[in-house]
């Protein structure tokens, strides 16, 4: 399929970082966030190693990498997993158990993670990602890494055609249901979801506010975060898939703190420590600026900060994600992983 993106690599969010007294609020006072936005852009999580410490970047820099971007993402076949945009995407040589090699996956038809890279301030940013000074996530800690190999090894097993995987001893990553990747199980999002990361498709949010409570409607795998205001944290016992979130205004700027996650949660890498603070800035024209901070020093070597633009889409909606009722890739990839070790066993029994 091709694409034209001639229209685009000029099209960027223009807009400024400072609230004023303009904006739209509710009978309280207080500035009113309800409404739908579109959170994807082409400005990656983590700025690319050629920028160096370099956090801005010149309106044709800004040019070429959305013309970059666009590039790598129409090429018939969708784009394997990537680090700098949430979790892992089916595809490539990854998460397939039957055939040989890798089949593919989405081609450029469904992908959309935005069209554009945003601008604030009159400036472009290299990467979401302001802090730490290099733009990239720290160094996450060798529990980390281990931690998200299990969990992910559905996504990321290197198909060879064989199942191979039962050369090693200890459960493999396609023996069942439980053993597939959470987001491939239709658990959370394939992207992140607290803070909000960008992803290859589904970046609407809707928000519902009232006077004590925020809602955030999640177009990626049906996730909804209720935001309860001016209240107090749970139990540590009752971890969620999306924290526990309590909200705050400081002046103008809703807060958002979020904690008591599941030792698997949305955001890849993170843990049961992970806790996420979001600053929510409404400017006149309808758009956000997201500030967010994560902290977890059992993943990470140390918090890291993002900002960036959520578009006012005033008029669209949100539709429903219905991906347990369409997820029939699951039952597939157990399937083929029953085949290739039916095949494996033979071989095996036919050379002894």
């Amino acid at each position: 399929m091709q694409v034209t993106y001639i229209s685009i690599l000029i099209a960027v969010v223009a807009i400024s970082a400072t609230a004023t007294a303009d904006v739209k609020r509710t009978l309280s006072g207080k500035p009113d966030f309800s409404g739908v936005y579109d959170t994807g852009t082409l400005t990656p999580l983590s700025r690319p190693p050629e920028f160096g410490e370099k956090q801005f970047m010149t309106r044709e820099e800004a040019e070429a990498l959305v013309e970059a971007t666009q590039a790598r993402f129409d090429f018939g076949q969708g784009d394997k997993s990537d680090p700098d945009r949430g979790a892992p995407v089916k595809g490539g040589d990854g998460n397939n158990s039957s055939g040989a090699g890798g089949v593919g996956g989405y081609n450029a038809f469904w992908i959309d993670p935005g069209s554009q890279a945003f601008e604030i301030d009159g400036k472009f940013r290299t990467s979401i990602i302001y802090d730490p000074a290099n733009g990239r996530q720290p160094r996450p800690t060798m529990a980390a890494m281990m931690r998200a190999a299990k969990t992910f090894a559905s996504f990321t097993y290197n198909n060879d055609g064989t199942a191979s995987w039962l050369a090693k001893d200890g459960p493999g990553p396609f023996d069942g249901p439980e053993t597939l990747a959470p987001s491939e199980r239709c658990l959370i999002s394939f992207g992140a979801t607290v803070p909000t990361i960008s992803s290859l498709y589904n970046n609407y949010k809707r928000v519902v506010q009232t006077e004590d409570h925020v809602m955030i409607l999640q177009e990626m795998v049906h996730d909804a975060r209720i935001i309860r205001m001016d209240s107090e944290h749970g139990s540590p016992i009752n971890r969620k898939w999306l924290g526990d979130s309590i909200g705050y205004w400081d002046g103008d700027t809703l807060v958002v703190e979020t904690k008591n996650f599941n030792p698997v949660n949305g955001l890849g890498g993170a843990d049961e420590n992970l806790h996420v603070t979001e600053r929510f800035n409404l400017l006149e024209d309808g758009h956000i600026i997201y500030d967010f901070t994560v902290n977890d020093p059992t993943a990470w070597a140390e918090p890291w900060s993002g900002e960036y633009v959520w578009t006012s889409k005033p008029g669209d909606k949100v539709y429903e994600y219905a991906c347990h009722e369409g997820n029939y890739a699951m039952e597939g990839v157990l399937k083929g992983a029953r085949l290739l070790e039916s095949e494996w066993d033979g071989a095996k029994s036919g050379g002894q």
